[in-house]
């Protein structure tokens, strides 16, 4: 049995077992930094109102500085009967200081300081996937400009439908991650209001200064119901949702790559250092990363759904549960961050295979559409055209021959008034010009969004 850290009503120690079940030390101690900024930020607050002396301030601020140099330099000693990172900062501190220590934890709670360190975590975090989901998109846009005049099939069923440019394929992921970043910025911002003062539940009848220490620690502003800012975990679910999300974009890209460099497809080659070998078969080159992108959303949707199994039906306003949400959204941040610390150089290593997605792009079936559309030029009811087209594949397949294929013959034997001149619109790369709409392949439309998103990047401070 060991002694309780906390609470004079105790007679009877903490159960080892206890302990150890209880314990978050083991995975809080990642808000050491944010836990110290906000003690200081406190501290100065409480000497401000006359709650403590500007000396004592002083003495507290110098001897968080130091622990914060001890844990940094690994020479903090971590023990499981503190429990969490709060209580071993108060726990040295007081150590040091004697009852000066003591004073630090006026007119606050574990509940209201952990809510506090949490909003500074996300904010931080979400910083720092920005920056990474930015990087990324810096990749996509680079290896994009190289590929505007590259033609490829676009699919849907995963069936070759009509051809694009691999620039306007890859761009379509940049669309993806600019929502990404601006879902991870909304929960960033929504997080950025500090809890601190709440108490454990109905704030404190001593004469604090909330907004001071929003103002310290770079709040935007204070919390307006003690009860909600203690239970509220609402900023961690979304920043976790906003990452799955991501996750799931990423996901689809790496099962683009696996497809791709699969013999059948053959369209790209993933670098040597992002793929690995087989243990059995000499020949292989695995694209295990692009596998990975797949299987690491599975890790961030699960931390989202604990997260809001967690704080379903939770009862206002603290409950230890929400110890429960740490982990998940730990792992979660974690695991963006490194997804995105690889990919800018899995996507400028990728050598795309021009030649063989020109040859699949030219599959005279991805312009059927095209054939209608040009018949729609000519006055025919789109409906009607559709089902003339339709037609002209079916005679091809019964001939065994490319729709390109087709004579005049053919064409009159569907409607008289077809000429081969038609089947000019099967040109992929006349096609893809043609498709001038906004948001559209064309080779002017795909440079006019490159060159806006260069001037977006560059003016985040990226190089390209």
């Amino acid at each position: 049995m060991a002694e309780k850290a906390w609470g004079g009503v105790f007679s009877e120690a903490t159960d080892r077992r206890v302990e150890k079940f209880t314990e978050s030390v083991s995975f809080d101690r990642r808000l050491y930094a944010q836990d110290i900024a906000g003690s200081i930020a406190h501290a100065q607050m409480l000497a401000k109102v006359g709650l403590i002396t500007p000396g004592e301030c002083q003495q507290i601020e110098h001897g968080l500085e130091e622990i914060r140099q001890d844990i940094e330099q690994g020479r903090f000693q971590f023990k499981v009967e503190l429990e969490d990172i709060h209580m071993h900062i108060e726990r040295a501190l007081i150590d040091r200081l004697g009852d000066v220590g003591r004073k630090l934890h006026t007119a606050r709670s574990r509940n209201d300081q952990v809510a506090t360190d949490l909003r500074l975590y996300t904010r931080a975090a979400a910083t720092r996937l920005i920056d990474g989901i930015d990087d990324l998109r810096r990749a996509l846009v680079t290896q994009a400009r190289r590929h505007v005049d590259t033609l490829m099939p676009g699919y849907t069923h995963l069936q070759r439908a009509q051809p694009v440019r691999v620039a306007h394929h890859l761009l379509a992921y940049d669309a993806m991650l600019e929502r990404d970043r601006g879902r991870i910025r909304d929960a960033a911002q929504r997080a950025d209001i500090c809890p601190l003062g709440s108490g454990a539940l109905a704030g404190t009848t001593l004469p604090i200064d909330r907004a001071q220490v929003a103002a310290a620690l770079g709040f935007h502003g204070v919390t307006h119901n003690s009860l909600d800012a203690v239970g509220d975990r609402d900023f961690a679910i979304e920043l976790v949702a906003a990452i799955a999300l991501a996750q799931a974009h990423l996901s689809r890209l790496g099962e683009e790559l696996v497809l791709w460099t699969t013999a059948e497809f053959g369209f790209v080659r993933i670098g040597e250092a992002y793929c690995s070998g087989s243990s059995l078969m000499p020949q292989k080159m695995n694209p295990d990363l692009a596998e990975l992108l797949r299987g690491k959303v599975g890790r961030t949707v699960g931390a989202w759904v604990t997260l809001m199994t967690v704080v379903k039906g939770l009862p206002l306003a603290y409950n230890k549960d929400l110890q429960e949400t740490q982990e998940p959204f730990y792992d979660a941040v974690e695991t963006a961050r490194q997804v995105l610390a690889v990919m800018p150089g899995l996507i400028e290593g990728l050598e795309f295979d021009v030649a063989r997605m020109r040859a699949a792009a030219e599959d005279p079936a991805l312009g059927a559409t095209d054939v209608a559309e040009e018949l729609v030029r000519g006055g025919t009811p789109f409906r009607t055209a559709h089902e003339i087209v339709g037609k002209l594949v079916r005679r091809a397949e019964e001939r065994r021959v490319s729709l390109r294929a087709l004579d005049a013959a053919d064409l009159a034997a569907i409607d008289p008034t077809l000429t081969p001149k038609l089947l000019e619109a099967l040109d992929p790369a006349r096609a893809v010009a043609a498709r001038t709409v906004i948001g559209g392949p064309a080779p002017e439309s795909v440079r006019r969004e490159l060159d806006a998103l260069e001037a977006e990047l560059r003016a985040l401070g990226l190089e390209l």
